[in-house]
Parts: structure tokens; C-alpha cells; sequence
């Protein structure tokens, strides 16, 4: 009965200890609010030359003149050469990566909206918004939200740098958590993105702000030493970049 009463004592020490919660400072709090993914850009540049490589190599270079999309997701683009000007159409399951340019139309919006919400000043750069650089796309197997089959389809990785243990993958569906605005001033709060993509090994899915904590051990929980310090019960959706990036660094020493 005494081991009994001593085993269950323990237990209870270790889950409080467990589910202690760490407390960070304001400058920590600062430091992983701030956005670290690129920003996803749905509509390439019809202007400036892209770059197709197939799955068998083959390299194709050109303008983006026609882009199908299911759910957001592109599943086939059209490309007019640079020097034949000949129009060639490729399936997603046929092209093994893609590097594009965003529209100038698209980073305008984006610009006015990163105007919009005060958020924005102190958590995102305005240089990710009129980003002049290649966008990279891979194709990726996955199911839409984690409800459709499993199609191959072409998906922007927002986290290029440190993409090699967890990779990230725009999702041109996400909605965002709402502020408010007073009298049409800039918005306050609000304008965290609520989903991605994202792949771990051989698992790629679709991750909801609403399902974070239950698949945060899967994430993050093969390092110790990241568990200890960020323990889920201590961090917010909002840190996310941050987590991505700091698991990833912590993990490669």
C-alpha cells in the first residue's frame, strides 16, 4: 500500500513539473512573434523567365502565361518559351520543381495590406513583401486539408534555409485570425496566418492553428532539449516560424 501511495506521488511530481509552464520575457515574446517564412505569393510574373525542371531533368526556360489551380494549389502551367516562343503545358505530376517570379500586381496588394494591420510593423518585414528573388515550388504529394485524396501538386516552400528537417509550404487557402480597425484606421491585431503545409519525413499535411498542440510532439518532440525549452503548454501558434526555425538550428547543433 506504501508503494502504492509513493508511485502515485511520484507520478503526480512529475506531471506538475511536466506541465510547468516557462515563462519568457517581453524581449523572448518579441523575438518569437516575429515572422520568419517567406510570404506566399499565389500569381507568378507573366514578364520575367521562369524555370521548370522535370522529374526526368530535362530543364525548361520561359514566361508563365496560363496556371491552373485546385483548391489554391497549382496542378498545371503553361509555358511559353523565351528564345522558340513555343507554348508548352505541364501536369504538376510531371514537373519536379519550379522557380518563379511574383507578380508586381500581387506584391502591390500585399504591400497595402501589410500597411493595414499596425501588427505588422512590429512582427514582418516589408521587404518579404515586394520580394524580387525566385519563389521556389516542389512537387509534393499531398491531401487537400487533409480530406481529398492524395494528387501531386506544385507547392511553395516558405521556409527555404532552414527547410531541411521540417519543410513549409504556403497554403493559398489560409484565412487569417481577425483585429479590429476603428473609423477605417489600420488594423489592430489579428493577421496570424491559421494553416500550412507542412512536411516531416515521409508525412506531409495540412497543420490548422486548432490542431498545432496535438501535433506538437510529432513536430518537435524527438529533441529533448527543444521540449524542455519550449514546451507546448508555454507557446502560442503565433511562434511558429520561430519554432520551425529554432527546432531546426537546435537540432543540427
Amino acid at each position: 500500500m506504501r508503494l502504492k501511495t509513493l508511485l502515485l506521488a511520484v507520478c503526480v511530481a512529475s506531471t506538475t513539473a511536466f506541465a510547468q509552464k516557462v515563462k519568457y520575457s517581453k524581449e523572448d515574446i518579441k523575438k518569437m512573434e516575429t515572422y520568419l517564412f517567406n510570404e506566399g505569393f499565389n500569381t507568378p510574373s507573366p514578364k520575367k523567365t521562369s524555370t521548370i525542371i522535370l522529374k526526368d531533368g530535362t530543364t525548361y526556360k520561359g514566361f508563365c502565361n496560363k496556371i491552373e489551380t485546385k483548391k489554391g494549389q497549382i496542378y498545371e502551367v503553361a509555358i511559353k518559351d523565351s528564345i522558340t516562343k513555343k507554348n508548352t503545358t505541364f501536369n504538376a505530376d510531371q514537373i519536379n520543381e519550379m522557380y518563379v517570379y511574383p507578380s508586381n500586381a500581387e506584391k502591390i496588394a500585399k504591400v497595402a495590406k501589410y500597411m493595414g494591420n499596425i501588427r505588422n510593423f512590429g512582427t514582418k518585414k516589408l521587404t518579404k513583401n515586394t520580394n524580387n528573388d525566385r519563389i521556389y515550388f516542389i512537387n509534393q504529394t499531398v491531401s487537400l486539408k487533409n480530406k481529398k485524396d492524395d494528387k501531386e501538386f506544385l507547392m511553395q516552400v516558405i521556409n527555404p534555409g532552414f527547410d531541411d528537417i521540417i519543410s513549409v509550404y504556403h497554403d493559398p487557402r489560409a484565412k487569417e485570425t481577425t483585429g479590429f480597425s476603428v473609423m477605417g484606421s489600420p488594423q489592430l491585431g489579428g493577421g496570424v496566418i491559421k494553416s500550412y503545409y507542412v512536411k516531416k519525413g515521409n508525412k506531409v499535411m495540412w497543420l490548422h492553428k486548432d490542431d498545432f498542440k496535438d501535433n506538437y510532439d510529432f513536430l518537435f518532440g524527438d529533441n529533448q532539449d527543444f521540449m524542455k525549452k519550449y514546451p507546448k503548454n508555454s507557446v502560442e501558434w503565433d511562434y511558429f516560424s520561430f519554432l520551425v526555425s529554432e527546432y531546426t538550428a537546435m537540432t543540427n547543433g
